[in-house]
């Protein structure tokens, strides 16, 4: 299994003490999977069994993402703070750099460093965080760097519940665009899209270097009539097989509970190995 989304606990990445005021309607969205995903107050406790849940699931990878929306909310989990729990914490964690748009040229060189010289594997852009869309022209000279340093980006693509910005950031039509400029970017679009699940799926049909996170859902939602979700069971059952790539977001769900989740759906076996573990290692190149 492969985990492409997880945030370790806060002992651990110093940025998650910061103020995040601006994701409080998240907690009221998410509170009973938080809340089954469970969390120790101890920090020194919560890290110790963050790193035993992976060993009890053999995980392969995790992907732990930094973020820098310091212009907009003045939240920043930096580059060298996640750079140093994969260095710490062994070949399983695999981290993704996070720079702020909104600094411009400085956002530019800070990607090359963390990518250059931290060792991290890609770019992280929560637009909604950041709000700017996918097809805003600030984030185009990160996506021709990212194009130069031969990474892939993660883009939040779906609904956000932050009510201190808006929801049309994450529009999956807007990625169409992008990719029709950009055709070598290797692009990750997490969470699959909803409300807008069938332009996500359209998209991903049109280019082949986009692939869909199934990261913040519960997977057995995909399973359920009317969930606005049933077209990422089917699509990622066929054609799109290749390009569904599984991710807890932990803390907001268990973890093995969503792995479980998967495995229950009425997929065929192969695609259910590609979905946990076979398309992330070829979308990271592992």
């Amino acid at each position: 299994m492969i985990d492409y989304g997880s945030t370790p606990p806060v002992a651990a990445l110093q940025g998650e003490r910061a103020n995040k005021g601006h994701l409080q309607n998240y907690r009221r969205v998410y509170q009973s999977s938080e809340l089954a995903a469970g969390q120790e107050t101890d920090e020194a406790q919560a890290l110790e069994r963050y790193l035993a849940m992976y060993d009890r699931l053999d995980a392969r990878h995790v992907v732990i993402k930094a973020r820098d929306v310091e212009t907009s909310f003045g939240l920043k989990i930096r580059n060298e703070d996640v750079a140093a729990f994969c260095k710490s914490h062994g070949e399983r964690y695999i981290g993704f750099a996070g720079v702020d748009p909104l600094k411009g040229m400085a956002a530019i060189r800070e990607l090359e460093v963390a990518i250059r010289e931290l060792g991290l594997k890609g770019l992280n852009i929560q637009g909604f965080e950041n709000q700017i869309a996918i097809n805003d022209p600030r984030l185009y000279p990160l996506y021709a760097k990212c194009i130069e340093l031969d990474v892939p980006v993660n883009l939040h693509c779906s609904i956000n519940f932050s009510t201190q910005s808006l929801m049309k950031y994450g529009h999956p039509l807007q990625l169409d665009e992008v990719m029709v400029h950009f055709p070598e970017l290797r692009v990750i679009a997490s969470p699959p899209g909803w409300p807008w699940v069938q332009e996500l799926l359209g998209v991903a049909w049109r280019h082949a270097n986009v692939y869909i996170g199934l990261v913040a859902v519960r997977p057995k939602y995909l399973g359920v009539a009317h969930s606005g979700y049933e077209p990422l069971l089917q699509y990622g059952n066929t054609v799109l097989q290749d390009r569904f790539v599984f991710g807890s977001a932990w803390p907001m769900q268990p973890v093995a509970r969503a792995v479980e989740e998967v495995e229950a759906l009425p997929l065929k076996d192969s695609v259910k190995r590609k979905w946990l573990h076979d398309n992330a290692a070829a979308f990271l190149r592992l």
